[in-house]
């Protein structure tokens, strides 16, 4: 994460018995692969477009639904790219304002200079068709590892946070290890905007940092609800177990 700055979140007093505060929080890291909806999605809506009005065409002894526009195609080739690139390249705080005037800066000189019919025409006329099977095929494929993945893999292992004390989990026998949580810090990292607000809708990066004679950086990537967590943990963090 070079090139970020991370604030510390200090540890909240203990809120009155009124709210009904957790006594303990699972927090799961997920893997760059929860970002990947976008694209299984675009290639169902593409698949339901060309079934519903594409054109049977015959390729060789075999009959398949090709929608005659091609901008179905684009888009899918364009999202699939897109979040390529924002799970392979991360831009945090200030770096991802830049970007984004930066994209907004292209576009205006593209219109300024009056290239914008000419570049848009080069793309458009390197068209892209795909039949109906190509995109269930891919979509399916794609959702169903996604599925696996965020809702299985991801959550063999995690972190339980309970009061006074965080422990990692595993369910594949690798053991465990606890902390205790007392001076321990919480810090949240800057959001890339692309990532953790458009496809990760709320996540986000997580640093603890154990305190006492043998202090760990621990790293916990791609939380969901980042927000909420971090409200949760501030809370069981400054709790002080019973004996």
């Amino acid at each position: 994460m070079s090139g970020t700055t991370e604030s510390p979140i200090a540890p909240e007093a203990p809120k009155a018995a009124s709210g009904r505060a957790p006594t303990s929080l699972k927090i799961y890291s997920h893997s760059a692969l929860l970002y990947w909806w976008p694209v299984w999605l675009t290639g169902y809506i593409m698949a339901a477009l060309t079934y519903a009005a594409g054109k049977p065409q015959e390729i060789g002894v075999t009959k398949t639904l090709i929608h005659e526009s091609s901008n179905l195609g684009l888009i899918f080739f364009g999202v699939l790219f897109l979040v390529i690139l924002v799970t392979n390249y991360s831009v945090r705080g200030l770096a991802s304002g830049i970007v984004i005037m930066g994209i907004v800066l292209t576009f205006v000189l593209l219109l300024y200079f009056n290239v914008w019919e000419q570049f848009f025409g080069w793309f458009l006329s390197h068209k892209i068709y795909l039949n109906s099977s190509a995109y269930l095929w891919f979509s399916t494929l794609l959702f169903a590892m996604w599925c696996i993945v965020v809702f299985g893999l991801d959550r063999m292992s995690y972190w339980k946070l309970d009061a006074g004390q965080l422990t990692f989990e595993s369910l594949l026998g690798s053991g465990s290890k606890s902390y205790n949580t007392q001076g321990m810090m919480l810090e949240k990292h800057q959001d890339d905007v692309f990532r953790h607000w458009l496809l990760g809708l709320g996540s986000g990066d997580l640093q603890v940092r154990t305190s006492g004679a043998t202090r760990e950086q621990i790293d916990i990537h791609n939380v969901l609800f980042v927000g909420h967590k971090i409200a949760a943990m501030q809370h069981l963090i400054a709790e002080v177990p019973e004996n």
